[in-house]
């Protein structure tokens, strides 16, 4: 694959009403999922105008009684798997779930921070005669409809996060902003600086838990902010502009899953 090590490459809602979830987010963002699928796993695509940009996958009654919740989660590209999940529980943070093989799609495992923020690590396998494709769910270069635009970490721990992940993926910060009370905006790139990614910030008090937001690209955001309360959803942060001119916003679906959006306002 095309994608370097500690890439975001795929996302993926987990949810406890596919069909509703699918009604949601092709109303909001536009996009267009997959219904039910006969294979044995009900994995939905999720694509932008180029293709699939992130995956829909129901939460079974068995997950939800263990204390599964609808969420988002993020893949991170590794060059190895087992040898980065070693390094997470070694970096003290966790394996939810052991490395493992899906065939002709990769190895990977789950995992979290030593603050307790959860995401994806995989290598993915390449389509046949494709040995350097390349998954642009993550448009770290230019702005896309559909796919993801920035990542956004809130961290209990945003120094220690920034070791973690610079260690593990080869992250650097550069650059930051003054948000006062509520502390510092820390931007992060990928290795090289290559690219912006996202950024870190200190986890708001009103917030649960600390986790990863991530920004998905609408092409009129005050028409899918209208959208989200008339399909159910609920807007926890209004509009706010953000450098270049772009206004991004924090909303939670109808099953309580927190997302983000950003685009311009028409």
């Amino acid at each position: 694959m095309a994608n370097k090590h500690g890439d975001f490459i795929w996302y993926e809602l987990m949810t406890s009403d596919a069909d509703g979830a699918r009604e949601f987010y092709s109303a909001v963002v536009g996009w267009d999922i997959e219904g039910k699928s006969d294979a044995p796993m009900d994995y939905r695509m999720i694509s932008a105008a180029e293709g699939p940009v992130a995956g829909l996958m129901p939460l079974t009654a068995e997950m939800q009684s263990g204390g599964a919740r609808s969420c988002w989660m993020g893949y991170i590209n590794v060059d190895d798997v087992d040898a980065t999940a070693a390094k997470v529980k070694a970096a003290g943070g966790s394996i939810h779930m052991d490395p493992w093989d899906i065939p002709g799609i990769g190895r990977m495992a789950f995992v979290a921070d030593p603050q307790g923020v959860m995401f994806y690590v995989m290598k993915p396998t390449p389509p046949s005669g494709q040995p350097d494709a390349e998954t642009k769910s993550f448009a770290a270069t230019e702005p896309a409809v559909g796919h993801c635009a920035w990542n956004e970490l809130s961290s209990t721990d945003p120094e220690a996060a920034k070791s973690f992940y610079g260690k593990l993926f080869g992250w650097v910060k550069e650059g930051e902003m003054d948000m006062g009370p509520l502390g510092t905006y820390e931007f992060l790139w990928a290795s090289e600086k290559r690219f912006m990614l996202g950024a870190v910030m200190p986890k708001m008090a009103e917030m649960p838990v600390p986790f990863w937001t991530y920004y998905f690209r609408v092409a009129d955001l005050d028409v899918a902010v209208a959208a989200i309360t008339a399909h159910g959803g609920c807007v926890l942060q209004e509009p706010v502009e953000v450098p270049g001119g772009d206004f991004s916003m924090v909303g939670m679906d109808p099953q309580g899953a927190a997302f983000a959006l950003i685009g311009a306002r028409k």
